[in-house]
């Protein structure tokens, strides 16, 4: 019994004085707000103010003894609201870290743990109004009492002020000294995933504190807000009995259920039929927007449209394990859908957090091969497609020879070849060359166009072309024509595809960009492109490059890759100064010379720092859907325990209850798993058809990663299924239910 009844009973106001039966009020008492229904046939006398001192440690007692009282529903509530202003306060106290001053991406990263902390605020926002909803429902009853002993909405608004500064005290207090430990765990963390060199030291960001506690006092005032309106918008009697208004019936709502199964289909429809990268990016958040409400729509009115039909099947319904958990099921997705969809919708973000951003993190090595085919390269855009044979080239190649060969290294795997490269807009099998068409992006494609002589070079192959004939090869996406023709107003050329080809060599430029690209292999490119070659400028076209590509490994540490690199560099500068002087002119407009030790390291801080940053939110999320699970079970378990009651008089053994029980529990509790797995299912072309965007084209290491991050996942939900489900039983189970009826 809390503080404030057992001094009603004793005939003892607040403030400490006795005082009879004067306590009860009419409707309009003092501290009663207008919302007040329940009026006694003799008005009493009404009650003067409480004294503010002793008021106040009333109320700071009753506040503290209804969290005590509840504290099966507050610790959890309160271990999580720490937990998250631990992880907010890490990554706020990363994003202030000297370390990313010193970086190449640091700035990337820097913004990327920004992003990071707005979306754990917005999250946070919109869970813990969902939770602290649950405790205020779980209250109601109790603050319904109090309204009708004598107390006040304004007494009652006092008790929820004090709770909700206790509770935000403790909370942040908690999770800042918890961010504090774990600080300086979490930047280790961040520096060995970005292969940076750790710093021991320990300091403290004043910056990151007072973010913090700005953010949350932020958060648990709006929280406090919502309490005040529920109690001030309900009378004391709608209080008192919000725990035990009947239900009726379940409806059937067939028009919701059918949407969210046609909103679903279509969203699947889209995750696999997207061919196009660029597109995929485009509807990504149209068809996460469409599962959403799907997933609600399925969860509230479908699920309920399911039980009606096994209550229709007579042979399942009509034994002793399925009739109460199907009957009792309809009401539970009636007014639990929601959050068995919120469970569902978290599993699934948690799962394509994690498949995503480890498939980055764990496959960057491959993803630096594509970008960067060798560990050295050049790239040269020449006057003329001669360039590969000229004097320079040779000369170019020398040097990169001698500077490896000084520092006691050799140069293997030698890339040398030629192409021409474009912008293209693509209409079925026609690209456009003019720029007028070229200015609608949705359809535009990079050309590279290849001799033969370098395609068997390159593909160990031996194929013979005609003049019209040509090989093909598409990337991101697919080319589905027989012929492609080329050109502009002026003049169009038409090619047969004699062979669609597998990829014959890793071009940076492909890797770096995200629209589709076009590899096309001529006998003869200078013969093939005669008639845009060189006057597409001057009519307003698209330029043509002519690249001639030189790339060499070296295999050795990337430091002295990194020294072996700078001798190149200012070797190639004097040959550039000899070649002016002496010929007075270099035979190429620009050249870009490319390091893959010195690019490592950017790679890592964007696709290391996504990975952490998927981690963190990973953390937020299941922290979240562990909650949820836990106060589901909790709160069944109270709207059950009279079902198992009645049913165990009228004759239902504890056996038969126990397996009902079972059936229940484990139909509800694993559904969200099993349709999140689903929706990962259909996302994964999606989600892969993305990661092609940034450079990760491996798709058996994304399909291990997922099979994994499933794996993994299942046992934590199994092991959070066995810990909460605990709750359930206690509440449930005959064993406790009689020791209950007899005490």
């Amino acid at each position: 019994m809390s503080g404030y009844m057992k001094m009603v009973m004793l005939g003892e106001s607040p403030s400490g004085h006795l005082q009879g039966q004067d306590s009860l009020q009419g409707q309009n008492g003092p501290g009663r707000g207008q919302g007040g229904s329940w009026q006694g046939k003799n008005t009493r006398q009404r009650r003067k103010d409480v004294h503010p001192v002793s008021g106040n440690r009333f109320y700071v007692k009753l506040a503290w003894t209804g969290i005590r009282n509840n504290r099966r529903f507050y610790l959890p509530y309160i271990l999580t609201c720490s937990a998250m202003v631990a992880i907010y306060y890490i990554i706020s106290f990363l994003t202030t870290n000297p370390l990313f001053d010193q970086m190449i991406g640091g700035t990337i990263m820097r913004g990327l743990l920004i992003l990071g902390c707005g979306v754990i605020c917005v999250f946070s926002v919109i869970f813990l109004f969902y939770t602290n909803s649950f405790l205020i429902k779980r209250r109601k009853k109790e603050f319904g009492l109090y309204n009708i002993l004598g107390m006040g909405k304004r007494s009652l608004s006092w008790i929820l002020c004090w709770e909700s500064l206790i509770i935000a005290v403790l909370s942040m207090t908690a999770g800042l000294v918890l961010g504090l430990l774990f600080s300086k765990l979490a930047e280790l963390a961040m520096t060995n995933i970005l292969l940076l060199e750790s710093n021991y030291a320990f300091y403290v960001s004043p910056e990151a504190i007072v973010d913090t506690a700005k953010t949350f006092a932020l958060i648990f005032l709006l929280l406090l807000g919502n309490m005040l309106y529920q109690v001030w918008k309900s009378n004391p009697m709608e209080l008192l009995h919000s725990e035990q208004t009947g239900e009726k019936p379940p409806k059937v709502n067939w028009l919701f259920a059918l949407a969210g199964i046609v909103i679903l289909a279509g969203a699947y429809y889209l995750a696999v039929s997207i061919k196009d990268p660029a597109a995929a990016l485009l509807l990504f958040f149209v068809a996460v927007i469409m599962v959403i409400v799907a997933t609600y729509l399925l969860f509230i009115s479908g699920s309920v449209a399911l039980c009606r039909l096994l209550q229709k099947n007579k042979w399942y319904y009509y034994k002793a394990n399925h009739f109460v958990s199907v009957s009792s099921m309809g009401y539970r997705m009636k007014r639990n859908g929601a959050s068995l969809a919120s469970i569902c919708i978290l599993c699934t973000m948690v799962l394509v957090m994690l498949m995503s951003t480890g498939c980055l993190y764990m496959g960057m090595e491959g993803s630096l091969r594509e970008r960067y085919a060798r560990n050295i390269m050049f790239d040269i855009s020449a006057k003329d497609l001669g360039v590969s044979d000229s004097e320079y080239a040779e000369g170019l190649r020398g040097v990169v020879e001698k500077s490896a060969k000084d520092r006691g290294e050799t140069v293997k795997n030698v890339l040398d070849y030629s192409f021409v490269d474009f912008g293209g807009y693509v209409m079925g099998d026609e690209v456009y060359l003019d720029s007028k068409e070229i200015r609608f992006q949705a359809n535009t494609w990079q050309m590279f166009v290849f001799s033969l002589e370098d395609y068997n070079r390159l593909a160990g192959a031996d194929e013979t072309l005609g003049a019209d004939e040509a090989l093909c090869h598409v990337s991101k996406t697919h080319y589905d024509y027989d012929t492609v023709t080329l050109g502009n107003e002026a003049q169009l050329k038409t090619w047969n595809i004699k062979k669609q080809v597998g990829k014959f060599v890793d071009v940076g430029a492909d890797a770096s960009q995200i629209m589709p690209s076009m590899f096309l292999v001529v006998a003869d490119v200078e013969e093939a492109l005669a008639p845009w070659l060189y006057d597409m400028v001057e009519e307003g076209g698209q330029e043509m490059l002519r690249h001639w590509i030189y790339g060499v490994d070296i295999p050795c540490g990337d430091e002295k890759q990194k020294a072996i690199f700078n001798d190149m560099l200012e070797n190639i500068g004097a040959m550039n100064e000899r070649v002016m002087n002496e010929d007075g002119g270099l035979p190429f407009v620009t050249y870009v010379s490319e390091c893959v030790a010195m690019e490592r390291g950017s790679f890592y801080e964007i696709y290391g720092g996504l990975f952490f940053l998927g981690i963190m939110l990973g953390l937020v999320f299941i922290l979240a859907a562990v909650l949820m699970m836990y106060y589901k079970q909790l709160s069944e378990g109270y709207e059950d325990q009279a079902r198992f009651e009645i049913m165990q008089k009228v004759g239902m053994t504890a056996r038969q209850i126990k397996k009902s029980i079972n059936s229940q529990v484990l139909t509800v509790f694993f559904l969200p798993l099993l349709v999140a797995v689903l929706h990962l299912a259909f996302a994964f072309p999606l989600v892969y058809k993305m990661l092609l965007l940034l450079g990760f084209s491996n798709q058996n290491l994304l399909v291990l990663v997922t099979v994994g991050c499933v794996l993994v996942f299942a046992l934590f939900y199994i092991l959070v299924y066995n810990v909460t489900s605990r709750a359930y039983y206690k509440i449930v189970s005959p064993a406790s239910s009689s020791g209950r009826s007899s005490r």
